[in-house]
């Protein structure tokens, strides 16, 4: 069984990357990452074919989402030179994402997640670890997937943007604060994806952001009250 999807999401992979990179020029490289993605994923069984989310999940991945998912292949490559990544079987298969409790990591203690896969989630036997990556992360991974190619540079533009801002404004506001404290709160707490993620994961106001800058108020309802919503 897992063979003969492996063989099947490679191939569905590769011929969907063809068309998409195609249309920039660059058929080989688009096949080679989707075929590479239907490989990794097939043989983790990570899509749920039963579902029509799992379905569209691995449609976007191998084709508007072409470029986070390289990126994901990315997050592979490094997790395959770590002795211990810590793949997470039981936050992956069938839950249309790939989950590292290590792999490629930028801080110590915060997850990343690139295209399909999360990294550094830590110790998910944890609740919390687990809900981070259930109610959090997968928000992120769905967001590549909504925005494709777009996601990378309205993330890393208003990371960049907001940075500046909180700079020039920080000898006018800063009142004593770090600088440093400033510019996270500007650029990373205040990110829309951040707040839609932390908003979805029932933790905003999350403790790293200045308390007084910004919103105040989640942008979404979390996915924990939605959970207990009487049927």
């Amino acid at each position: 069984m897992a063979a003969s999807e492996t063989t099947l999401t490679t191939v569905a992979g590769a011929a969907l990357g063809a068309a998409t990179g195609a249309l920039v020029g660059l058929p080989v490289i688009g096949a080679l990452a989707g075929g590479a993605n239907g490989a990794v994923s097939g043989a983790r069984q990570v899509y749920d074919w039963s579902t029509g989310k799992g379905r569209l999940a691995f449609a976007l991945d191998s084709t508007w989402a072409l470029a986070t998912t390289t990126a994901g292949l990315v997050a592979h490559a490094v997790a395959a030179t770590q002795h211990d990544a810590a793949y997470q079987e039981a936050l992956s298969r069938r839950q249309n994402r790939h989950v590292y409790g290590r792999g490629f990591r930028m801080r110590k203690g915060f997850a990343i997640t690139l295209g399909n896969v999360v990294n550094g989630a830590g110790d998910v036997t944890r609740p919390r670890k687990a809900k981070l990556v259930t109610d959090h992360e997968d928000v992120h991974v769905w967001q590549a997937r909504w925005f494709g190619p777009l996601y990378p540079f309205l993330y890393g533009g208003w990371m960049a943007g907001a940075a500046l801002v909180a700079t020039v404004a920080w000898p006018i506001v800063g009142r004593g604060r770090s600088w440093f404290r400033l510019v996270e709160t500007y650029s990373y707490y205040l990110n829309p994806f951040e707040w839609w993620a932390y908003s979805r994961d029932d933790h905003w106001p999350p403790s790293g952001k200045l308390a007084d800058v910004g919103w105040q108020r989640p942008i979404v309802q979390s996915l924990a009250s939605r959970r207990s919503r009487p049927v």
